[in-house]
Parts: C-alpha cells; sequence; structure tokens
C-alpha cells in the first residue's frame, strides 16, 4: 500500500516537449490501456475507446493537423505549420482518448464524461508505474470539428484528451500546488 501511495504522491505531467525515447513499448502500453479500462464505469458502459499514434503515423496525424489548421487560419506562416505538424512527435507515443457516449442505459452524460476523464488519469498513472512518463493535453485540435471528421469520430464523441508518453529528458520538477487545506471542508449538518 505504501509503494501505491508514493505513486500516487510523486506522479507528475511532463511536458510531451520535454519527453525522448524510449516511449512504452507494446507490453506497457497493453499495461496503460489495462489500467485504463478498469476505472468506475456507472452501468458498464465504457463510454471511451482509443486512437493509438506510434512511429510514423504520429507524422502523418502531425501533416494532416498542419493542413488543417491552415484550412481554418488562412493566414499561418511556415513556421506555424511546421509547429502544427510537430504536435502529435513531441513525444515518442500518443494517444488520443475518445469520449463516446452511450445511451444503452439510462446513465447521465456527466458520470460517463468523469469515467473517461477517470481513463486518462489511470493511463498517467500505469505509465509513471513502469518509469515512462505523460501529459494529458487537448489543444486545439481537441475541439476543432475537422480533427473530429479525420479521426473517424462518431455523432456525440468528443476527444477527452490526447496523453503523451515517454521518457522525462530530465528529473521533473515540482510544481507549485494550491493549499490543499484551503480546498476541504467537512460538513457539519
Amino acid at each position: 500500500m505504501t509503494n501505491a501511495l508514493a505513486l500516487l504522491h510523486e506522479r507528475r505531467s511532463v511536458k510531451a516537449k520535454d519527453m525522448v525515447e524510449p516511449g512504452p513499448d507494446a507490453a506497457a502500453l497493453d499495461a496503460i490501456m489495462r489500467a485504463g479500462h478498469r476505472v468506475p464505469d456507472h452501468g458498464k458502459l465504457g463510454p471511451w475507446r482509443f486512437i493509438v499514434f506510434e512511429g510514423d503515423a504520429r507524422i502523418a496525424f502531425g501533416k494532416a493537423l498542419a493542413q488543417i489548421y491552415g484550412a481554418v487560419n488562412p493566414e499561418m506562416g511556415p513556421d506555424t505549420a511546421a509547429a502544427q505538424a510537430g504536435l502529435p512527435v513531441r513525444a515518442p507515443l500518443m494517444v488520443a482518448v475518445i469520449f463516446s457516449p452511450s445511451d444503452a442505459k439510462p446513465i447521465p452524460e456527466w458520470e460517463q464524461i468523469m469515467s473517461t476523464g477517470a481513463v486518462c488519469q489511470n493511463m498517467l498513472l500505469a505509465a509513471h508505474a513502469q518509469g515512462y512518463v505523460g501529459q494529458w493535453l487537448t489543444e486545439w485540435m481537441a475541439f476543432e470539428p475537422k480533427v473530429a471528421t479525420h479521426l473517424g469520430l462518431k455523432k456525440g464523441e468528443r476527444v477527452a484528451g490526447f496523453l503523451y508518453f515517454g521518457t522525462a529528458a530530465d528529473n521533473p520538477a515540482e510544481r507549485e500546488r494550491p493549499d490543499l487545506a484551503m480546498r476541504i471542508s467537512h460538513y457539519d449538518g
């Protein structure tokens, strides 16, 4: 139990641009995905799915992002195009977690959204437990309808986040966090 708490207390995000090889191999990725799949899920709906971007697929997606960004922002210059194309290749591995709501049972969408968020957190923890680092980002591409179409998202689906995984180039620094005591109250009737 002490090791599990230490893992939870030590986990921190590392910027995708600060990640290097190696990224999770097939076995590590499987463990990450299985951990994501084990979250609380009222109604056993599994309102999520995954799109994995590895190797050259990250480059291809980056090219698509640059084209989409240019179509939406015609004033885009070559530096901006290169920056957009580089988003998926900042880390060795990227996984899109797709919120895929289900109406198979009368479970509120809010609960399904929270369950999908828990998927992302479990995946980050599973990567950390295996010695990798991760970052959960959305950025413009999570909200752009043309990206959703490119990724084949169905009606009602949304990108919950792009999770980046790799190895930290340097020891991650601790960041300042809000005062926990200021966020706790006790109900007194």
